[in-house]
């Protein structure tokens, strides 16, 4: 996609830069055995894991994120089967945002490999071209970028542009190229919606930003007119660097719904290491811990808890999520997980009583940390993480 001709005023512009395959893409690089190959990467390689990221090489197989890692097996038994190391993905992170800084102060930092950036008017093109060169030479990875004016539309010119280019979506051109694509392209809208959309004849982004907004609301409810506005690519949703963020989150959608309550809890302890990592970096603490579960037939609900004190603990966070989950897990199967914490403070406030366990888990924090920099993801993790033993050659 490119840029339409035409003034768009003094708008700023945003960037979606999103790393291709970005776990693989690191393994391929620093190991060059893996190149060309199918490369699967796992939280665990239990027959309950799920897929982190996979290789191009492997996503030709049908593989995807978030897929039971005994499926991937299934698709592409030749496949590399790996654990990750997260600290080295985390260094690496860091060097990519680092590029991004020279560029802009304006990031919000929405995954490890992913992130969006505040550009002035005009400048955002010329900017995408510069990062894409600068993470190619100099750390030799790929990085997708989308320019437009709001978050959804650059979203979706990354998306439409993969992998390891650059697209624009200019709110001019949603008509002529947006419209006319499947409804599979609007983030955030998953499948059962759009077999929901199907069934009363709306099959394109098109038709659905002409359809009555009553017939909409009849099946999506509340959520009518923002699927409508998304289809129409209206966004105005601002852009929160991680200091202005009102809040942070991780989600997990499952390409097949999930009954195994056990690797539930294993993404949660994913999840609350990912964000407490994040708030550590940000020098951020929460106070609020939140959920999000998504069932099988598509429902979804949201609980949330208001803790004592404010905290960057994976251990706090995770059990305070795990607690939400077991009150308010409903009947499986379960099509989503997420983590959300929010209510940040930037100081620390501990009692007498809970200043002992807590600086105790802070140091084990600390040490896992120092470790995963040094020694890489895999060298210290929860027990719950272990849900059943490796299997000969996942060692």
């Amino acid at each position: 996609m490119t840029a339409a001709r035409g003034c768009r005023g003094s708008v700023p512009e945003i960037l979606l830069c999103d790393l291709d395959a970005f776990f693989a893409s690191v393994e391929q690089r620093d190991c060059p055995e893996y190149r060309g190959k199918p490369v699967v990467v796992g939280g665990s390689l239990s027959g309950r894991g799920v897929v982190s990221t996979c290789s191009y090489e492997a996503r030709k197989f049908g593989i995807h994120s978030a897929m039971p890692v005994e499926r991937a097996r299934q698709l592409c038994p030749g496949a590399i089967f790996l654990r990750g190391d997260m600290g080295r993905y985390r260094s690496v992170s860091r060097q990519i945002f680092a590029v991004y800084e020279r560029f802009t102060p304006e990031i919000e930092v929405v995954s490890i490999d992913e992130a969006y950036l505040g550009m002035v008017a005009g400048e955002g093109l010329a900017a995408a071209a510069e990062i894409h060169r600068a993470v190619r030479e100099e750390l030799s990875l790929s990085v997708t970028v989308g320019v437009s004016v709001n978050k959804l539309l650059s979203k979706i010119a990354s998306e439409l542009a993969k992998p390891d280019r650059i697209g624009t979506l200019w709110p001019e051109e949603v008509p002529g190229l947006l419209w006319p694509l499947t409804l599979e392209v609007l983030p955030g809208l998953g499948p059962v919606s759009v077999q929901k959309l199907n069934r009363i004849g709306i099959g394109t982004i098109g038709q659905l930003a002409a359809a009555p907004l009553e017939l909409l609301r009849k099946y999506f409810g509340k959520s009518a007119l923002l699927l409508q506005r998304s289809a129409r690519g209206i966004d105005n949703r601002p852009l929160e660097p991680l200091r202005q963020a009102k809040s942070l989150s991780e989600e997990r959608t499952f390409s097949n719904d999930l009954a195994d309550e056990e690797a539930i809890r294993a993404v949660l302890i994913s999840q609350a290491e990912s964000l407490g990592y994040r708030l550590r970096t940000g020098g951020l603490r929460a106070r609020k811990v939140a959920i999000k579960l998504r069932y099988g037939d598509f429902s979804t609900i949201t609980r949330e808890q208001t803790l004592a004190a404010p905290t960057d603990g994976d251990l706090l966070l995770y059990e305070t999520a795990a607690g939400l989950f077991a009150a308010h897990k409903g009947r499986p199967p379960w099509r989503l997980i997420g983590l959300r914490v929010s209510d940040f403070s930037t100081g620390e406030q501990l009692t007498l009583f809970d200043a002992l366990p807590e600086e105790k888990e802070k140091e084990l924090q600390r040490t896992r940390d120092r470790l995963r920099e040094k020694y890489g993801g895999a060298v210290l993790y929860r027990a719950r993480r272990l849900l059943k033993p490796p299997r000969r050659g996942e060692e």
